[in-house]
């Protein structure tokens, strides 16, 4: 009863779905008050009957209900209670719905919170925002149904992959689907604002949250799935050019090219059509890596569904939207005004600057991961576009931008002076400058790469700081009057500060790990040892583990520095006898920022036992500094300015203006 519940839920927020795209659309181009005012509740409904059917969906799995077609294949009745919550997202019909429960929620949130809006833009945005809801909905329901019944129910599940029943999965997809499917609304926005034909700085300040809330969840999802590959698949490694994996960080490159040119937008009413281009560009790559996990045109550890009808159902819905809004885009982008003027060497100059460098990294990703399935599909070869076609394409674009971004904070609005603010930068650079000398010092021989990229984090790091002590006049004013100005700092000053500082800790992190990481396979037998990077590592033995759905074979080393201990790893291999599958567990030492990663693999006939050895230097900052990145946005995030939306000059003229 439970499942059929869930399944009318559905029918019902697609039904309200499509009277939220209709009515308030309609009501926008007659400019009803009435009509327009539908929009709002029903957009609120459409979320509550979408989370009752995500509810549903939850409740069959917690309590094993086996008559339902994606419990029976995805739970067991011994898998832990956490694996059967986050089980409901672990495979392709939930996962959707899921999908569609984060489209809602944002309609939602646009629709109680959006109380600045003009009415038009804003009834407009969510009737969009609601065709689509309503082409996934009829996705789901035609071709993905959560809620299929099996006409004799088994008496026990096939239980979930055994590589998703961990943590990480519980945070992982609600996260990276927080920030996919949050760039819908800008998409909205953006599609609202081409059909009325006006966009200002008013617009963009209203978008902003939007795509800064979209941003930060994003990253924290992109961050924690890396950490996630990083401890669970027992391979030692943090990012694998996966297409999936640059399926979600293109997104995240438009997007944070979509926030830096919002930002010129608002400041100076410039660079209208291409932040309108970013926002449809960003969402429209969200689709795109919704088309590559579902059509089962990749083959991947993150991919759910393998039917092609699926695939093409997903594609027409592509080419409605992204074909709908670039034709949009091109009838209507003709016909708007580019706003102020600037100098090459200002702000703007530098915010256009990071612009290309982000979008030609996108292209190359896209390009990169796209390619080899074009070719196959025209041709039939195949050809394999790893790791090293992305270093060398994707690194020499981040290199200029990473020293462009310590720049453009320090510039002025409209007109700069290039040769100052270098100036001003001298401490940054003789920072950089010490810290790839005591590099290439303490080394003594190591990679000639790594103290330049230590030198270039030193850089970014040191320039982020160079901007807060210039804002205030720190060593040039009293202590007390630096504090006043620090505390008068609009909040999204300080949030661009740390989010650039997180950037510089993230490529430290980076260049401690591919440059100086270590690595030994041994085959051991039980009291022997293995070295790594002045640490000592001896085989106490393997021994068996029952687990609630698992059987878990536990190996135990004794880790020594110096000769002496300083802790006990436990890498483990499970087995899953209804899967019949094997996974790795790895055990982590943690020392400072840096980690000792130790994997079990398949033992050899003779008894002895294959293990995996890794010393990771300052590995942990590649996610520190990420969650110093997400901070940064939350910090900018909390900005009164963006939370009570436009300024008043900017709606006066957006009231006043007629349609451009």
């Amino acid at each position: 009863m439970i499942a059929e519940l869930g399944h009318y839920a559905l029918v019902l927020a697609l039904g309200l779905a499509l009277v939220q795209a209709a009515v308030p659309f309609w009501g926008a181009r007659n400019r009803d008050p009435v009509l327009m005012a539908v929009a709002g509740p029903t957009a609120i409904a459409q979320f509550a009957f979408v989370a009752a059917a995500f509810l549903a969906l939850a409740w069959c799995h917690v309590s094993s209900d086996f008559s339902v077609l994606t419990v029976f294949e995805n739970s067991h009745s011994a898998k832990p209670l956490i694996y059967k919550i986050t089980g409901v997202w672990g495979n392709h019909e939930g996962s959707m719905l899921l999908w569609i429960l984060m489209l809602a929620l944002f309609g939602a949130l646009v629709a109680g919170f959006g109380t600045n809006l003009p009415a038009t833009l804003k009834s407009t945005a969510l009737a969009v925002q609601a065709w689509i809801a309503a082409a996934f909905e009829l996705f789901v329901l035609a071709t993905s149904n959560p809620f299929a019944r099996l006409a004799q129910p088994p008496l026990e599940g096939r239980d979930l992959n055994p590589i998703l029943q961990d943590p990480g999965l519980a945070v992982h997809p609600p996260l990276l689907y927080l920030g996919y499917v949050g760039f819908s609304i800008t998409f909205s926005f953006a599609a609202a604002a081409l059909i009325e034909g006006r966009i200002d700085a008013a617009w963009a300040r209203w978008v902003r949250p939007w795509a800064l809330t979209a941003w930060i969840f994003l990253t924290l999802g992109i961050a924690m799935g890396s950490y996630w590959a990083y401890y669970t698949l027992g391979w030692g490694g943090w990012w694998f050019w996966d297409p999936v994996e640059n399926a979600s960080v293109l997104p995240w490159l438009a997007g944070t090219a979509l926030l830096h040119s919002a930002v010129v937008m608002e400041k100076r009413d410039a660079l209208k059509v291409w932040t309108i281009l970013l926002a449809v560009l960003t969402f429209s790559l969200s689709l795109v890596g919704t088309f590559l996990v579902r059509s089962g045109v990749l083959t991947s550890v993150h991919t759910f569904a393998n039917d092609p009808a699926r695939g093409v159902f997903i594609l027409a819905i592509l080419v409605m939207f992204i074909g709908g809004s670039f034709a949009l885009f091109a009838w209507r982008a003709p016909l708007l005004k580019q706003g102020g003027l600037f100098a090459p060497i200002s702000r703007e100059g530098a915010l256009i600057l990071n612009n290309l460098f982000l979008t030609t990294a996108c292209a190359t990703v896209f390009v990169g991961t796209l390619y080899p399935l074009a070719l196959e599909a025209l041709t039939g070869e195949k050809i394999s576009v790893g790791a090293p076609f992305f270093n060398a394409t994707f690194v020499p674009l981040f290199i200029p931008l990473l020293v462009a971004m310590s720049f453009g904070p320090l510039l002025a609005w409209k007109r700069s002076d290039l040769y100052g603010v270098a100036q001003r930068l001298l401490g940054a650079l003789a920072v950089a400058v010490i810290g790839i000398a005591a590099t290439f010092a303490v080394e003594n021989g190591g990679p000639v790469v790594a103290p330049f990229g230590v030198g270039l984090a030193l850089f970014v790091m040191t320039g982020a700081l160079t901007d807060l002590m210039e804002r205030t006049g720190l060593f040039r004013s009293s202590f007390g009057t630096v504090v006043r100005r620090a505390g008068g700092l609009p909040r999204s000053a300080w949030g661009t500060m740390i989010a650039h500082f997180g950037v510089g800790l993230t490529v430290l992190g980076i260049v401690g790990e591919t440059q100086w990481g270590a690595e030994r396979i041994a085959s051991m037998r039980p009291g022997e040892s293995v070295s790594i990077r002045h640490y000592d590592l001896t085989f106490d033995g393997v021994i068996p583990r029952p687990g609630p759905n698992y059987r878990e074979f536990v190996g135990k080393f004794t880790v020594r520095r110096g000769g002496e201990v300083i802790g006990i790893m436990q890498p483990s291999r499970r087995v899953y006898p209804v899967r019949a599958m094997t996974t790795t567990q790895s055990a982590l030492m943690t020392r400072g920022m840096s980690q000792l990663y130790l994997s079990l693999g398949d033992p050899d006939p003779d008894g002895r036992t294959v293990v995996r050895l890794y010393h990771k230097p300052l590995v942990l900052l590649i996610w520190l500094g990420a969650a110093v990145m997400v901070l940064g946005g939350a910090m900018s995030l909390s900005d009164r300015r963006l939370r009570v939306g436009a300024p008043r000059p900017a709606r006066a003229r957006a009231a006043a203006q007629p349609a451009e």
